[in-house]
């Protein structure tokens, strides 16, 4: 260690050098080191924290969440008025250009509304299914109607993946030429250069609308798959910032002097996916007793280093519905292992597909191993690279798998019916089938009355953990690592990292 320190300086210009940087071209543009590289820039095509929170800062929305995390606030839409009865947004669009320079529209943001809820490769098109039209009065007013009345709506135009884009840039380019490099954004930033497997460059949009509130000159996301190899990164000064910090390393880093540990408050379930397509996992029984197999409390304990807190319902703790008295059941191996048996799946055996150098779940992996196996149950652990481990679960090939989500928008129409409620990429890949449950999520979109709507709300999370969707196991704050020359790095509960406000020194 102390030759490490000693050499410092020189392993800190070797390595800027290995990532592709010099420490001239480091001058005003912050690095931020994270697991995964981008899939797309195509939001409607990507449901990955690992691509919403880019598209934050290279795409704007009409409605945006506060920093807080609790409220709405003016995007590219100034201002807006309801009808009556509900059915017809009328937005003004402020004076705003694209970073090519072009005007943003109301055709604009009229063409990417119809093109989240219309187009084939579209993963959101269900929560935008409630649109009957939406339709450019004249350049600076958008009227959409609703075809009934919508609780969620407002929300759901803060999702990053209905950002608005340039109707004339992405059919001038194609879908697929724009996915791989946007011609024109509407955000902070525009997209410079994506170094597939590497990084994704980004610089200051000059025609912003709020250009003059960016400190900085550009960002880079690079992927270092590797915990340990992120963290040792940004203390040797090779990363300014890293996110994802393990639970394990955050009191080591905390007694850094150069660093900043940031712990804000979050929307984050961790939970274990069940594929309900494969053999005896289709049996709610068998589920029941794998969810009673797992110990939670000693996951929170172990893996988190008592950080998170255990999960009792897919909507997070502290969120809009959220049901505090959920069913948890008891930590039990032996009744589960009789569960299993009265099953007929006593000698169940699965496949856990891991995403290799995430530190946490690999820990998790190897503690669940255990847990179940003390029902009888032989787990297989197959680690692959992070971006092989998507594509598989998408594929549906593997049994279990821990993944997590953080909320995107105030309202829980968004997560419950991406996991729960429609057949969209499958339910969040588990493959789960309700139908009553899918007629109750779409019947508590249009519920406006609140009580009511939380009552439904109640009964969808009772359900899902009846049916046992998934395994809720912990609920955790976000835990990222800046410089300390580094100011206003943070994310609000949504994932949103407010980099508009972010300065380097």
């Amino acid at each position: 260690m102390k030759n490490k320190w000693m050499n410092r300086g020189v392993a800190t210009v070797l390595a800027m050098l290995a990532l592709g940087s010099t420490i001239a071209e480091a001058a005003g543009v912050l690095t931020i080191g994270r697991r995964e590289d981008s899939t797309t820039f195509d939001p409607i095509k990507s449901a990955q924290n690992v691509d919403n929170w880019v598209f934050s800062n290279v795409f704007d929305v009409l409605v945006r969440v506060d920093k807080t995390g609790t409220k709405l606030e003016p995007g590219l839409a100034e201002s807006w008025t309801i009808s009556d009865d509900g059915l017809t947004y009328t937005f003004k669009i402020r004076d705003a250009k694209f970073s090519d320079g072009s005007p943003i529209t109301a055709g604009d943001a009229a063409f990417s509304l119809l093109r989240i809820r219309d187009n084939e490769g579209s993963l959101w098109s269900d929560s935008y299914k409630i649109v009957d039209t939406a339709e450019a009065a004249d350049d600076r007013t958008l009227v959409v109607k609703l075809k009934s009345p919508s609780a969620p709506f407002l929300s759901t135009l803060a999702l990053p993946n209905v950002s608005v884009l340039s109707k004339k840039g992405l059919e001038t380019a194609g879908e697929e030429a724009f996915a791989e490099k946007p011609v024109a954004s509407s955000g902070a930033f525009t997209v410079k250069e994506w170094r597939r497997g590497d990084r994704v460059i980004l610089e200051k949009n000059p025609n912003f609308w709020q250009a003059d509130r960016v400190k900085l000159d550009g960002v880079e996301w690079i992927s270092v798959p590797d915990d340990n190899t992120r963290m040792l990164n940004v203390q040797a000064g090779q990363l300014d910032t890293a996110i994802f910090v393990p639970f394990s390393r955050v009191e080591e880093l905390k007694k850094d002097a150069n660093l900043e540990v940031h712990i804000d408050t979050s929307t984050r379930e961790d939970h274990l996916l069940i594929n309900h397509e494969h053999g005896a996992l289709a049996k709610k029984e068998v589920r029941q007793a794998l969810d009673m197999a797992i110990d939670k409390q000693a996951i929170v304990d172990t893996v988190t280093f008592g950080l998170g807190e255990v999960a009792n319902s897919y909507i997070p703790k502290g969120a809009l519905y959220y049901y505090a008295d959920n069913l948890q059941r008891p930590y039990d191996p032996e009744k589960a292992k009789a569960m299993l048996a009265e099953a007929g799946a006593s000698d169940l055996t699965l496949n856990y597909v891991v995403r290799a150098g995430d530190e946490v779940v690999e820990h998790t992996a190897v503690l669940l191993q255990q847990q179940l196996a003390k029902a009888g149950v032989t787990v297989n652990i197959t680690k692959v690279d992070p971006s092989q481990e998507w594509d598989m679960l998408v594929a549906g090939d593997y049994d279990v798998g821990v993944n997590y989500w953080t909320n995107d928008i105030l309202d829980p129409d968004q997560k419950t019916t991406f996991v729960i409620g429609h057949d969209s990429n499958n339910n969040y890949m588990t493959h789960y089938k309700n139908d009553m449950v899918k007629d109750l999520v779409a019947a508590a979109r249009l519920e406006l009355d609140p009580v009511k709507r939380e009552a439904m709300y109640v009964d969808l999370q009772k359900m899902a953990k009846d049916d046992v969707n998934w395994i809720d196991l912990y609920y955790s704050p976000y835990i990222n690592v800046s410089r300390k020359n580094i100011s206003e790095f943070s994310q609000n509960p949504l994932g949103r990292f407010s980099l508009e406000d972010t300065d380097k020194k």
